[in-house]
C-alpha cells in the first residue's frame, strides 16, 4: 500500500506546535490518509485525512471555547477500538488551547477509580467521550463523585458545522498540551505537564532516530492513554506526516497474531511494544501460522518501556526469520511520562548492543565484563544487558551516585539523570515532588536535572538500564535487580505464567530477605505439585544468582497487581503479600535462621 511523501519536517520549522503543523498538513496535503482505524484488530473501521481530522478538530475545539475550556484540563476517555475518535479529541483539546488528560475507558472497578482519581488530581472540568461509551457507562458517570459534576461531551454528536467559529488560541513553547500520568507502577500515578515545546522537541529527536522514508508506515495496537501510544500513534505521525494503522491493545492481547498480520497486510515498516509483547508472540503463534506472515517490511521493531531481554530478542529473530523479520530492526528503547516519552533509542539500522557483564561485580554497583571463555561454566556469573541506545540531540544524561550526588565513572552503575528540552515541566499540582525530581544538580553544582528512579550506566554513548531504584534488593550487602531475578523465576518451571512474578525484599530480624510471588496457569492448577514448583524455583535462584528465598508465594493468575498497560507494581504487591491480600495456593518459607545468600549445599549440585 503506497502513500504519497509528505513535506519533511524540517520544511515545517515555521510552526511552534503541533496546531500548526496539522493546519499546514491539512492545506497542503488535504486528502493524504493520516489514521487506518481496525476493528477487531482485522478489518478497517474508517479512515482519517489531514483535512478530516483539522475539520473534527476544529469543531471539538469551538465547542470546547465556548464553554470557555480553554487554559483548562480536559478528560479524555473513550473506547479502546476507537482510536479515530481519541485522535480527534485530542487535537480538539489542543485545537482549543485545552489541556488533554487521558484515561482508559472505565471498564471495572479499578479503571473506574483510577478516572476518579484523575478527576480529582487534575481538577477536570469537562471531559470528552463518545456516546456508545456514555450510554454503556451512562450510571458511573452520573452517580459516582467527581464525575458526577463533570461537563461530558460526546464528540461524535458534535459534526463538523461549528468548525469556522474556531480562534486559533496563542501557543508558545511553554504552553502546557497536555498531563501524562506516570504508571503508577512505584507510587500514585502524577501528571506530567508536557509543554507543547516538549512534544516537538521529542517527537524531532525520534525522527532522527527512525529516518523517515517515504515508504514508512506504521502499526500500533499500544495504549493511547500510554506515553509510548500517545505519541507513536497519535502525534508522531503528525509530526513527520507518514500514515499510522491503529488497533485495540485488547484484540492484541486476545490474539497477537493480528499485530503481525496487519504488519504484512499493510506492509509496516515501524512497529512495537515492550518486551511482553514480543514473548506473546512467541508464545501465541503457531509454526503454521508463522508461514502466512510476510515481516520483511519491518524496518524499526521497537522495544522499550520494560525492561529489554536478550533472550526475547534472539528468540523472537528465529522464530520469524522464515517471515522475513531481521534481528537488526530491533531497536531497543528507553523513556517515561517524564521525558514526553523518549529519552534514548537505537537508530534506525543498527543492530542492538549486548553486553555480558559480571554478575558479582554488578551486585557491587560495577560494571566488569564477563569472560567470553567457557561461557556455559560461568554462566551464573554472567548477565547479559541490552542498550537502550543513544542519547536524543540537544540531551544530557549523566550516571549520578544517588547518596553522594556525584557523577560514576563509565565502570559504575548509578542513577540515571536527564536534562534537556524533552523533560516535562514538573509534576501538577505537586511543587514538593517536582522540586525532588526535576531540579536534581550534582555535588559539583551541575543542573538541573530530571532524577529517572532508574539505575544504569553508559559505556561510549550506549545507555544501559539495570533496574529501579526503589525496587533494588539489598542482600547481604550485594544489590540485587528485580527483573533479572524474576526472568530467572518464570523460566524455572513449566507451570509457571510469565509476566506473573514478582520480587521484593521483606525485613526479617531487622535484615532484609527475598520473597517471591509467582503465578500459576490455570491449567496446572488442579495438578499442581507444590514441591515440585518450589524446588525448581529455589534451584534456579541458587545457579543463576546465588541466593535463597525467604518465602516464595505461589498464587492464581492475575494475581500480581499491574498497571493497566501491565507493569508490575511490585511495591503493591509487598504491600498485599504483607496484609494477607494476596490469593495464594501455597506458600513454602525457609526455616533458615539466615536467608538471603546461598546456604543449603544441596541446591548446589544442581546441574545446569
Amino acid at each position: 500500500m503506497a502513500f504519497p511523501l509528505s513535506s519533511h519536517p524540517t520544511q515545517l520549522d515555521h510552526c511552534a506546535s503541533l496546531v500548526e503543523i496539522l493546519r499546514y498538513r491539512a492545506e497542503q496535503q488535504p486528502n493524504q490518509i493520516a489514521y487506518i482505524g481496525l476493528e477487531n484488530g482485522e478489518s478497517e473501521y474508517g479512515r482519517l485525512t489531514y483535512y478530516q481530522l483539522d475539520i473534527q478538530a476544529r469543531a471539538i475545539a469551538a465547542h470546547l471555547q465556548s464553554l470557555g475550556a480553554s487554559g483548562a484540563r480536559v478528560l479524555l476517555t473513550f473506547p479502546l477500538s476507537d482510536g479515530l475518535a481519541f485522535t480527534s479529541a485530542f487535537f480538539g483539546c489542543l485545537y482549543a488551547g485545552a489541556v488533554a488528560v487521558t484515561a482508559w475507558p472505565p471498564l471495572n472497578e479499578s479503571l473506574l477509580l483510577e478516572l476518579q482519581y484523575k478527576a480529582v488530581d487534575a481538577q477536570i472540568q469537562f471531559a470528552l467521550t463518545t456516546q456508545p461509551l456514555m450510554e454503556r457507562l451512562s450510571e458511573p458517570f452520573v452517580v459516582t463523585p467527581p464525575l458526577d459534576q463533570i461537563h461530558w461531551i460526546e464528540v461524535d454528536q458534535l459534526g463538523g458545522k461549528n468548525a469556522n467559529s474556531w480562534q486559533m488560541p496563542k501557543l508558545e513553547d511553554k504552553t502546557l498540551a497536555y498531563l501524562q500520568y506516570t504508571s503508577g507502577s512505584t507510587g500514585l500515578p502524577k501528571g506530567a505537564m508536557i509543554s507543547h515545546g516538549n512534544v516537538l522537541n521529542n517527537l524531532a529527536m525520534i525522527q532522527a532516530a527512525c529516518q523517515y522514508t517515504a515508504s514508512d508506515i506504521g502499526i500500533c495496537w499500544l495504549p493511547l492513554y500510554h506515553d509510548l501510544g500517545l505519541v507513536c500513534a497519535v502525534t508522531q505521525p503528525i509530526y513527520v506526516g507518514r500514515p499510522v494503522v491503529m488497533m485495540s491493545p485488547v484484540d492484541f492481547i486476545l490474539k497477537p497474531l493480528r499485530w503481525l498480520q496487519a504488519i504484512s497486510r499493510y506492509r509496516g515498516t515501524i512497529s512495537g511494544g515492550p518486551n511482553f509483547a514480543f514473548e506473546l508472540c512467541l508464545r501465541k503463534i503457531t509454526p503454521e501460522q508463522r508461514k502466512g506472515l510476510d515481516l520483511s517490511s519491518w524496518a524499526i521493531a521497537a522495544n522499550g518501556a520494560e525492561p529489554v531481554l536478550p533472550d526475547t530478542l534472539d528468540r523472537f529473530a528465529s522464530a520469524f526469520a522464515p517471515a522475513g523479520f531481521r534481528k537488526a530492526a530491533f531497536c531497543p528503547a528507553y523513556g517515561m511520562a517524564e521525558t514526553t516519552v523518549m529519552i534514548t533509542t537505537t537508530p534506525r539500522n543498527c543492530s542492538p548492543v549486548v553486553k555480558s557483564i559480571q554478575r558479582s561485580a554488578l551486585e557491587k554497583n560495577k560494571i566488569v565484563a564477563a569472560p567470553t571463555e567457557n561461557i556455559s561454566e560461568n554462566v551464573s556469573e554472567a548477565r547479559k544487558v541490552v542498550s537502550c541506545g543513544k542519547t536524543g540531540e540537544n540531551h544530557q544524561i549523566a550516571i549520578v551516585d544517588p547518596d553522594t550526588l556525584k557523577q560514576c565513572a563509565e565502570d559504575e552503575v548509578g542513577e540515571v539523570w536527564v536534562s534537556g528540552p524533552s523533560v516535562a515541566q514538573g509534576y501538577f499540582n505537586r511543587e514538593e515532588q517536582t522540586e525532588q525530581t526535576f531540579q536534581a544538580h550534582t555535588a559539583a553544582g551541575e543542573g538541573p536535572f530530571l532524577r529517572t528512579g532508574d539505575m544504569g550506566f553508559l559505556q561510549g554513548d550506549e545507555l544501559f538500564i539495570t533496574g529501579r531504584l526503589k525496587d533494588v534488593i539489598i542482600l547481604w550487602g550485594n544489590n540485587h535487580y528485580p527483573h533479572f531475578i524474576e526472568t530467572t523465576v518464570e523460566k524455572s518451571h513449566p507451570t509457571l505464567r510469565p509476566a506473573g512474578v514478582a520480587v521484593f525484599g521483606v525485613a526479617v530480624d531487622e535484615e532484609e530477605r527475598l520473597v517471591v510471588v509467582q503465578e500459576i496457569e490455570s491449567r496446572y492448577l488442579r495438578s499442581l505439585d507444590v514441591e515440585s514448583v518450589v524446588g525448581a524455583i529455589r534451584q534456579s535462584l541458587a545457579m543463576h544468582h546465588m541466593l535463597e528465598a525467604h518465602a516464595i508465594a505461589l498464587v492464581r493468575p492475575g494475581s500480581t497487581p499491574k498497571t493497566p498497560t501491565g507493569k508490575v507494581q511490585r511495591t503493591t504487591c509487598k504491600s498485599k503479600y504483607l496484609t494477607g491480600e494476596l490469593n495464594i495456593i501455597y506458600e513454602w518459607k525457609n526455616a533458615r535462621s539466615a536467608e538471603g545468600i546461598l546456604l543449603d549445599p544441596t541446591l548446589m549440585s544442581i546441574e545446569l
